[in-house]
C-alpha cells in the first residue's frame, strides 16, 4: 500500500525558509516521479515542483523558480521541498503526490487544468503560512 506523509509546514515571516518533507512508503522511490502541489484560498490546486524518475529531471513553476528546490533521498524514502525567500502568496496547504512508475515531469501535464489528476497517490497535506 502506497502512503505519502508530508511534514515540515508551519508559520514563518516573509523572507524566511521552510523545508517540507514527503515520506513515501510502498513503492521504490526513485522509480516514481514526485510532485509538490499547493492549495491556496480561492484558487485551483497548482503544481509547484516536480522531480522525475530515472534522470531526475526537475520542473518548477515560474512562481517559485529560484526560490524553491526539490530533492530526493532514496535511502530515507523522502522527497524534500526547500522553500526560501517565502512570500505571503506562498501560504497554502502543500501536498506531495506520485506518478509512475517511470515518468518524466512534463510541463504540459503539470500546468493544464486537470493534469494533476494523473498523479496516483497523495499525502494529507501540510499547512504553510507566511506572514507579512
Amino acid at each position: 500500500q502506497v502512503q505519502l506523509v508530508e511534514s515540515g509546514g508551519g508559520t514563518v515571516q516573509a523572507g524566511g525558509s521552510l523545508r517540507l518533507s514527503c515520506l513515501v512508503s510502498g513503492v521504490t522511490l526513485d522509480l516514481y516521479a514526485i510532485g509538490w502541489f499547493r492549495d491556496r484560498p480561492g484558487k485551483e490546486r497548482q503544481a509547484v515542483s516536480c522531480l522525475s524518475s530515472n534522470d531526475g529531471k526537475i520542473w518548477d513553476a515560474d512562481a517559485v523558480k529560484g526560490r524553491f528546490s526539490i530533492s530526493r533521498d532514496n535511502g530515507k524514502k523522502t522527497v524534500y521541498l526547500q522553500m526560501n525567500s517565502l512570500k505571503p502568496e506562498d501560504s497554502a496547504i502543500y501536498y506531495c503526490a506520485t506518478k509512475g512508475p517511470f515518468w518524466t515531469c512534463d510541463s504540459t501535464v503539470l500546468t493544464r487544468r486537470g493534469g494533476l489528476f494523473e498523479f496516483d497517490q497523495w499525502g494529507q497535506g501540510t499547512q504553510v503560512t507566511v506572514s507579512s
